[in-house]
């Protein structure tokens, strides 16, 4: 099968998604911002190599490659080069060295609750820019939040869609919670 890769911009300027017709990564998500965090990656690893890329994002079919300026024609067409060329040797069952499987059932039924509501509303959409965000802490009515992939450095995320959040989450959990981000 030939390799396919469509190139999809985020709302992000700085986050460009490539869209890949194989499987990036088997369970979960991996957050990339340093070779060293790749271990044996080859993919993650050539990607973060590249001038001014910062982050890598991996989830399902999908790579979201942030970078440190907004200018994407040359960094595009070498991302495409090295996913076509390290696709075939890339292995998508990832394990981050250092992540831990989260098993929600051991969470608190507040916090249980809380990620049934952003899976349903948030999450969503957020994926579909290319991101994501974990919920860091609770406490005394204050939700941390970590966002990541093109989320991370979106100008919007730390305006507009934490405003979103707490406004869904102050309806359907908590009407005087706060959500703020790491």
């Amino acid at each position: 099968m030939s390799i396919q890769i469509y190139t999809q911009r985020t709302p992000n300027p700085k986050s460009l998604k490539f869209i890949v017709n194989r499987e990036i990564i088997s369970n979960g998500k991996a957050v990339f911002s340093s070779v060293e965090e790749c271990g044996d990656i080859l993919l993650a690893k050539d990607l973060l190599a590249l001038p001014s890329v910062t982050q890598i994002y991996f989830f399902e079919n999908m790579i979201t490659v942030t970078q440190s300026n907004e200018e994407w024609d040359e960094l595009q067409l070498q991302v495409r080069s090295v996913i076509q060329t390290r696709i075939i040797m890339h292995n998508p069952e990832i394990i981050k060295k250092g992540d831990k499987v989260i098993d929600r059932s051991t969470l608190s039924p507040e916090l249980q609750k809380i990620e049934e509501i952003l899976d349903r509303t948030i999450r969503p959409g957020l994926k579909s820019d290319g991101g994501d965000l974990d919920v860091v802490s609770l406490e005394n009515n204050e939700l941390i939040v970590r966002y990541q992939g093109a989320c991370g450095t979106c100008p919007s995320s730390t305006a507009g869609t934490l405003y979103a959040i707490e406004d869904i989450l102050r309806r359907e959990y908590h009407p005087e919670l706060r959500v703020l981000p790491e």
